[in-house]
Order: structure tokens, then sequence, then C-alpha cells
């Protein structure tokens, strides 16, 4: 049962939603954007479409989950190819790359909303987002996205409890955002790295791992990150051993395990301090 709080939230969303004239939902398989499309299909139906950005950026298992759930649901769907390599101000992977990825990727947008007389663009930006380091909401706002969940005030804990009221099937799937989230600062972003981080974290999702990431340092450093219960796995020689021989096969020289297990922006210089 959802709290009232939750609840009455839910309703300031659908009541927002029926107010535009149609939508395009950037749709990337997670949680937040798959919540926000279902909710704005139920009110608004065939007036929304559901975009979905592809590139070497996005990992092919969450391709193929957006277009198994999105054949089910019967929602408008398009696949456009997003030419990140263009843009040498994301390649050379500064801090604030999310920036120069989400102001391109924003401006797709809008110009397939433009094609389609589509008026609104929405993401699935949610309230908590906004208190963390996150300089594509950044260009977002700048481009005119609108970021409904976050409007309304509905957190990230929010979105997996009404999604699963709801009946999202994927509402506790673990977060899976952009492959360059993987690559350390200054270092370049190119495809042959973004593959490694992809074959690798595949690798471990296989062995069973849920919440994973492989985290790629200068020197050609795998940090691998799993959630804090699953750490104990690595207790066994044998476990060890084969992950290391499959990362070191895919092209890295040092694996290394993160005691600290998962945790969100572990790259972001204020993480990484002394505790």
């Amino acid at each position: 049962m959802l709290v009232p709080v939750a609840r009455e939230k839910l309703e300031e969303l659908r009541k927002r939603i029926e107010e535009k004239e149609n939508l395009l939902v950037a749709f990337s398989g997670g949680v937040d954007s798959g919540f926000l499309l279902t909710v704005a299909h139920e009110v608004l139906g065939e007036k929304v479409t559901a975009v979905t950005i592809d590139s070497e950026l996005f990992p092919r298992r969450e391709l193929k989950h957006v277009k198994s759930f999105l054949t089910h649901r019967g929602i408008t769907h398009k696949i456009v190819q997003f030419g990140w390599q263009r843009n040498e101000a994301f390649v050379r992977n500064p801090h604030n790359r999310c920036y120069y990825c989400k102001k391109y990727f924003s401006q797709i947008l809008k110009e397939i909303a433009a094609e389609g007389g589509i008026t609104t663009i929405a993401e699935g930006v949610t309230a908590s987002d906004l208190a963390k380091h996150r300089p594509g909401i950044v260009a977002s706002k700048e481009k005119g996205i609108w970021h409904p969940l976050a409007e309304v005030g509905i957190t990230k804990t929010e979105v997996r409890q009404i999604a699963k009221e709801i009946g999202l099937p994927f509402w506790d799937k673990p977060s899976n955002p952009c492959l360059a989230t993987r690559i350390a600062y200054g270092e370049r972003i190119t495809v042959e790295e973004l593959e490694k981080i992809e074959k690798a974290e595949d690798c471990l999702k296989d062995m069973g791992f849920k919440q994973v990431r492989v985290r790629l340092h200068h020197g050609g450093i795998a940090r691998i990150e799993v959630g804090k219960e699953e750490i104990e796995i690595f207790f066994d020689t044998k476990m060890l051993e084969d992950i290391c021989g499959k990362l070191k096969t895919l092209g890295f020289h040092y694996v290394t395990l993160d005691l600290e297990g998962y945790r969100s922006g572990s790259m972001d210089p204020y993480q990484n301090r002394p505790i």
C-alpha cells in the first residue's frame, strides 16, 4: 500500500501530464524513465512516444530490455543513433562531461519532437537527482526538457514504491547509467574502452552478480564494485582467479575489488575523500 504522500504525488503527476497535448518521453530502460513512461501512457495513451538514444554508451542488455518492454506495452517507440564521438568536449571526459553529452542528447530529442509535432519532452529526473552532482540536468533544463517527477517532488525511493504498486515489472531493477560513467575523469572515452567495460560487467552479471560496476582507471586498472551483500562472494579463491583471468583477457592490466562496495557517483572527487 502506498503511503498518502506518495499517492498524492502520483495523482499530481497524472494531473500535470494530462494537461499536455502530447508527450515525448526519453526512455533509457531504467526504473525512473520506465515509471514516467508508464504513467504518461496510462494518461495520454497514443499521444505518448518513447525515444531511446542508442550508441556504444548504452549497454546491449539494456537495449534488449527496452525493446521487450515496449513491444509488450504497445507504446510507440523510436530508437535513434547518437554520434557522441563527434563531440570532442565529451570525449575528453572532463568532470562535467555529462553536460556536453546531455546538451547534444537533448537537441536530438528536440529535433525528433519537432518532426512529430510533439510539444513537450520529458525525462525521468527525480527530486533525489537534484541533490547530486548532475551537470546533465543543467543542460537538459537549458534545452527546455521537462522533469515532471522532480517537479512534483517524487524521490527515487518513491519511484520504486509507486512503480511496484502500479505493476511496473522492473520496479526493483538496479540502476545502470551510461557506460562513460565507468571511466575516470580525464581518460579519453573510446569505443574500445566502452566495449571492454561492457563485456567485463556482462561477465560478472553472468556469474550472478546483480549490482555491478567495473570502473576503469589510468593504467588499465579495473576497479570492481558490487553490492555490499555480494562482496563475500569474492572470498572464494577460485572465483577470484576466474574473474581476474576473464577481465585480463579483455585487456585490463590490473583487477581490483573496491571494499566499500557499489555506490553511485564513486568517480566524483567528493565521493573519494577519506572517511
